[in-house]
């Protein structure tokens, strides 16, 4: 399972770039500033400092590296190139809900996805749900509060 692709949109592939070089030019030099500091301190067994810093430079390394994970096997994908009516992985889909509501998703990679700005994880339970369907198909989406109905009304790629 490591070695599968993760696709993500080219927006979100230079975010993750940029924030890759932002903690190793950042804050891996102000973490390890931090270290020598609170060592000049004394006594490292009882230095909350200390500790603090090393476990905050724990979690910067982690990050770095789950970050260069997903960038190694990222899979870009140019939404402008797909067409079509069903939906894939960057599709912009125009949905409406059994109460008329209309709603607009785009299915994106994980570390992209924002609900409030209507881009959703292309593994969420709604995108599942909607991924391979066409214009006109009503889908099922069972959610903690019930089961959604929603169809969709037309797939765009931008």
């Amino acid at each position: 399972m490591a070695s599968e692709k993760v696709p993500m949109l080219a927006e979100g592939h230079a975010k993750l770039n940029e924030e890759v070089k932002r903690l190793k030019t950042v804050e891996r030099p102000a973490v390890i500033d931090a270290i020598e500091e609170a060592r000049a301190h004394g006594d490292l067994s009882e230095n909350a400092e200390y500790h603090a810093a090393k476990e905050r430079q724990g979690q910067i390394e982690a990050t770095i590296s789950h970050i260069e994970d997903q960038l190694s096997r990222a899979m870009v994908i140019d939404p402008t190139t797909l067409s079509g009516d069903k939906v894939v992985f960057g599709a912009t889909v125009h949905l409406v809900d059994e109460d008329d509501n209309k709603k607009v998703y785009q299915l994106v990679g994980e570390s992209e996805a924002d609900a409030k700005s209507g881009r959703i994880n292309f593994n969420s339970p709604l995108a599942r749900a909607l991924i391979g369907r066409s214009v006109g198909d009503e889908v099922e989406v069972m959610t903690p509060a019930g089961d959604r109905y929603y169809e969709i009304e037309k797939v765009e790629f931008v």
